[in-house]
């Protein structure tokens, strides 16, 4: 059930990305723009996190308002 639901979520923010005109790539050099020399990362590094369904919940937020949008938390109905 892990690998399904890791495999939804990388499909889920590989659309918005796709949908918003960024590449990775470019969300990347965004990325490490305001991170520490220690901090910085790879387009690599977050697309296996993608696959393995191991990003941070912040790496998301990240990304999300990099290409414009925001994540918000809504009850269910």
């Amino acid at each position: 059930m892990e690998i399904e639901q890791s495999g939804e979520i990388r499909n889920e923010i590989k659309a918005y990305i796709a949908k918003s005109g960024w590449t990775l790539t470019d969300i990347v050099k965004e990325m490490n723009k305001t991170r520490d020399a220690k901090e910085q990362t790879t387009s690599q590094n977050i697309s296996n996190k993608l696959t393995r369904g191991t990003i941070k919940y912040s790496e998301c937020k990240e990304i999300a308002s990099i290409i414009g949008y925001s994540i918000n938390w809504e009850p269910k109905q």
